[in-house]
């Protein structure tokens, strides 16, 4: 079959379907993840009753006002799903998400404050020393 192309008769490099990119943001902690996921969902089916709800109260069923109360109910939850992302997001960062080195102005600052305490400690020792003694090991000329 001299007629019909193969595919080998292409010419040039064959390309790949899709290239891999390195992700822009690392992925999510675990308990992060779950907590959002979890709250995706509780805020869908929260809208789910919503819009259930309003649509019964429009057709004036009897059924709109259990949606309606379901559909309150739903808002708190949800509301609290939305915190708990936040705040274990939070928790996260705070207990091992973030390694943080100090940089070195701040080891500049902390190692000039130490010398000035240890100066000032000095300071007092050496003044209540020549306190106990009465003053002796001062000059009488200065």
């Amino acid at each position: 079959m001299r007629g019909t192309p193969q595919h080998s008769d292409r010419p040039g490099p064959r390309r790949p379907l899709w290239v891999e990119e390195p992700a822009r943001r690392p992925r999510l902690p675990d308990p992060v993840r779950e907590a959002a996921v979890r709250a995706v969902l509780i805020v869908a089916v929260t809208l789910v009753l919503a819009v259930t709800a309003f649509l019964l109260t429009m057709a004036g069923s009897w059924l709109a006002f259990p949606m309606v109360l379901f559909a309150v109910a739903g808002t708190v939850v949800a509301t609290w799903a939305v915190l708990d992302v936040w705040v274990t997001r939070q928790v996260w960062v705070q207990r091992g998400g973030v390694i943080s080195t100090p940089r070195s102005t701040a080891r500049a600052l902390r190692r000039e404050r130490r010398r000035a305490r240890r100066e000032a400690k000095a300071a007092a020792r050496a003044e209540a020393r020549m306190r106990r003694r009465g003053g002796s090991e001062q000059l009488s000329h200065p």
